[in-house]
C-alpha cells in the first residue's frame, strides 16, 4: 500500500509523457497544462496528430468527481479524452467518466509506473467546433482566419469569439480540428 500511495498527478504524468513520446507514431506536440474553453478548464496533458487528445490525469488522492464538471469543457473541445488514475480510482473512474472516455490505469511496480488501458477513447459526441477554436490564442485564430477564409472584414477588430465563430461558420470539423493541432504543434517550436 505504501507504493500506491505515491501515484501522485506529478508521478503518473511523468510516466505518461514517456509513453506517449515512445509511440510508433509518436505525437506531432505534448502539451502540458493546456487551457481550453477560453480558460474554464486546463487539460494536463494534450498530445496532438491530427487532432488533439486530452489525459486527464487524476492521482490516488485526487477527486474522480471533478472530471464532472471539467467533462463539460473537454467534450466540446477535444475529439477524444483519456482519464488515467491509479487501481484505487478505477471503480469510479468507470462511474463517472462519460461512456466515450478511455480510461487507462496507472500501477506502480519495483519503481516503474505501468500504464495500461481499461477502454479506449471514442470520439465525443457534443464536440463542437466554435468552443475547440477558443483553445487558440488570438494570433493563432487570425492565422488560421487568414489563410481558409475569403476576407470581407478587418480580422484585427475581432475578439476571439467572434474569430472562432467567423472560422467555424466556414471550415467543417476535420478542418477545424487540423487547424487547432497545427497551432498547437507550431507552440512547441
Amino acid at each position: 500500500m505504501e507504493a500506491m500511495s505515491s501515484l501522485d498527478d506529478k508521478t503518473i504524468r511523468k510516466s505518461l509523457i514517456a509513453r506517449l513520446s515512445k509511440l510508433s507514431k509518436a505525437p506531432g506536440a505534448i502539451l502540458e497544462e493546456l487551457r481550453v474553453h477560453n480558460g474554464n478548464a486546463i487539460a494536463d496533458v494534450v498530445t496532438v496528430h491530427t487532432f488533439a487528445h486530452c489525459y486527464e490525469i487524476k492521482g490516488e488522492s485526487d477527486s474522480i468527481q471533478r472530471i464532472l464538471r471539467q467533462s463539460r469543457y473537454y467534450d466540446v473541445a477535444f475529439r477524444k479524452t483519456t482519464l488515467v488514475t491509479t487501481d484505487k480510482q478505477i471503480e469510479r473512474a468507470r462511474r463517472f467518466a462519460p461512456p466515450y472516455w478511455g480510461i487507462m490505469c496507472a500501477r506502480k511496480t519495483s519503481g516503474d509506473v505501468i500504464l495500461s488501458y481499461i477502454r479506449p477513447s471514442q470520439p465525443s459526441p457534443v464536440f463542437d467546433k466554435k468552443l475547440a477554436l477558443l483553445t487558440l490564442w488570438r494570433p493563432e485564430l487570425i492565422d488560421v482566419a487568414t489563410s481558409a477564409i475569403p476576407l470581407t472584414q478587418k480580422l484585427e477588430k475581432l475578439n476571439r469569439h467572434q474569430l472562432s465563430e467567423l472560422i467555424a461558420l466556414h471550415l467543417g470539423s476535420n478542418e477545424v480540428v487540423k487547424c487547432i493541432g497545427d497551432k498547437l504543434i507550431l507552440r512547441q517550436r
